[in-house]
């Protein structure tokens, strides 16, 4: 009987993974700012100053993602809405590494509320059409 919770852990990773990678490419992008807006709550429920905080690997995480959110700019198609994103994906940079430098999760509020305005636009797109 131990053999069935890994075989449906297993299971379920396998969904998990093959939803993602069969996934349309707005879907991932929802995906990621919900991921690093997941890591920005956990960084800002720590106590950054405990010796055990995970604070910089949740602020890590997070930055990890926004930064390839911004590596992935493609700027050929809309190079405006491209430079209007770089902007924000540094803004959101900058204050995790403020976060991190001053080990303060208060500085970590406007960078979430960016991320969250971010996937709101990308939720409010209709992949149902394509």
């Amino acid at each position: 009987m131990s053999s069935h919770p890994s075989s449906a852990a297993a299971a379920a990773n396998v969904y998990a993974q093959s939803s993602i990678e069969n996934a349309p490419p707005v879907k991932i992008v929802r995906f990621l700012y919900q991921g690093a807006i997941r890591y920005l709550d956990s960084a800002s429920a720590c106590e950054p100053h405990a010796r055990a905080s995970r604070f910089n690997e949740w602020l890590s995480r997070a930055e990890d993602v926004v930064v390839e959110l911004r590596l992935c700019l493609d700027a050929s198609h809309a190079p405006e809405i491209a430079e209007s994103l770089t902007e924000l994906y540094l803004f959101v940079e900058n204050s995790i590494n403020r976060a991190r430098r001053e080990q303060s999760p208060e500085a970590l509020a406007g960078a979430r509320a960016v991320l969250v305005k971010l996937l709101e636009a990308w939720t409010a797109i209709d992949t149902s059409k394509s």
